[in-house]
């Protein structure tokens, strides 16, 4: 039963950015509420739908984006940045409370820099057949159809006119798509998903209407249509290509905050492995000064990234396995020759490998994580293994959002060590 007017005041955002309050029947969750306001809201079940902000927030400002509360791309725009940055660092707290885990938690690192340099945009054909191509409106399959997004990088200027491009001359297949636009240093690369198989002629025109918007390459999911211009990412001073739709730190400024953090806690290590290590984010610039071994899942991924690594001159040699780690994960004995190992695994986190590196004797492991909630599960893992966990440091390159990015410092007891240093002799 939907309950038109309800006094709600809200207690705090839950980790997906919603104001929480709690009614006769448990919490309730209602979008763009803040801490501390009293609102009036439509309640059905668990979720409500804010109608009036009765008594706001000391932290509520104005919204930035024009769009707010109708595109469903950000969460939280109108709280102001201390209160902001406050959750966001709570999400990283609270996952690792949950988790039984006493840990340092350091300040957030603001990491949106110029803005998002990918973006998944959305097309789906209406009554008419016309497509429309945005974002998702909040809390719906809706498509909202926006002119352009503050939280896009200038390199992305012209992405949601080529999305829309692309969706009007696929939009005879009225199919749901998914066009993910990544800005490189060659022009934009475009790739597009839910199509399936497309014939001759709709290939030519879609390799004509490249030429005519100037995409560095089209692909349809992972399959280059055509590639006009390799569509290269600096990392450290590597020039890497990707290969389509591979993944890709959402800000440039995200990925130097990251490996930076990396890079501080890896320290002197001389031989060091980073598993999951995609297009080589973290390995080519550890790469300045270390002696790597890549390991990763994606062959298209990992090819790229050695690619780079013998393109760069002047860096430390660097190997690489292609391996799925969540059904192969290294063995102890595979890790004993490293001084160091960086694990940065998709959202379902590493499990299966922090118990062989909790069985390891490496001295420093650092793991990066888009999910607190997976890393709280696996650094339990580790620290269940005798390693310590010295301190985690949120990331936010995703502005507006819910998600927050962290790197976790772990290091072994100093009398593991020293037993590994005897074995090495």
């Amino acid at each position: 039963m939907i309950e038109l007017n309800a006094l709600l005041d809200i207690e705090k955002l839950g980790a997906r950015g919603e104001g929480v309050s709690r009614g006769p029947h448990g919490l309730i969750f209602t979008p763009y509420a803040l801490p501390g306001e009293r609102i009036r809201a439509e309640v059905d079940g668990e979720r409500g739908k804010l109608v009036e902000v009765l008594t706001p927030s000391p932290d509520r400002v104005a919204a930035p984006c024009p769009h707010f509360t109708q595109c469903g791309g950000c969460a939280v725009q109108t709280l102001a940045q201390p209160a902001y940055r406050a959750w966001k660092s709570g999400i990283v707290a609270d996952a690792l409370r949950n988790a039984g885990i006493d840990a340092e938690v350091a300040p957030l690192v603001a990491a949106w820099g110029a803005g998002r340099r990918r973006a998944t945009f959305h097309s789906r054909n209406d009554q008419r057949g016309a497509p429309h191509v945005g974002f998702m409106q909040a809390r719906s399959h809706r498509i909202y159809e926006l002119d352009s997004c503050p939280i896009l990088a200038p390199e992305m200027a012209g992405a949601l006119s080529a999305a829309r491009r692309i969706a009007e001359i696929l939009k005879n297949l009225d199919k749901p798509l998914d066009l993910l636009v990544t800005a490189s240093l060659n022009g934009l690369d475009l790739d597009m998903r839910g199509c399936g198989a497309l014939d001759f002629a709709l290939e030519q025109t879609l390799i004509g209407a490249a030429g005519d918007l100037d995409l560095a390459r089209i692909s349809n999911h992972g399959l280059a249509l055509i590639e006009r211009r390799a569509p290269k990412i600096l990392i450290g001073r590597a020039h890497v290509a990707p290969p389509p739709g591979a993944f890709l730190q959402a800000t440039a400024a995200g990925e130097e905050a990251l490996a930076r953090l990396v890079l501080d806690a890896v320290g002197g290590a001389k031989k060091t492995a980073d598993l999951f290590c995609g297009i080589g984010a973290f390995a080519l610039r550890l790469a300045e000064k270390a002696e790597v071994f890549c390991v990763e899942g994606e062959a298209g991924a990992l090819a790229a990234c050695l690619r780079g690594a013998r393109d760069t001159p002047g860096l430390r040699e660097i190997k690489g396995e292609r391996r799925d780690l969540f059904a192969r994960p290294l063995l102890a004995a595979e890790l004993a020759s490293f001084d160091a190992v960086i694990f940065d695994p998709p959202r379902a986190g590493a499990e299966a490998q922090a118990r062989e590196l909790a069985k390891s004797d490496v001295a420093t492991l650092v793991g990066v994580s888009c999910s607190p909630q997976t890393f709280a599960r696996d650094a339990k893992i580790l620290i269940a293994g005798g390693l310590a966990l010295e301190r985690v440091t949120p990331v936010d390159q995703f502005l507006f959002s819910p998600h927050v990015e962290l790197v976790g410092v772990f290091r072994k007891a100093p009398a593991k060590s020293a037993r590994k240093r005897r074995l090495l002799g």
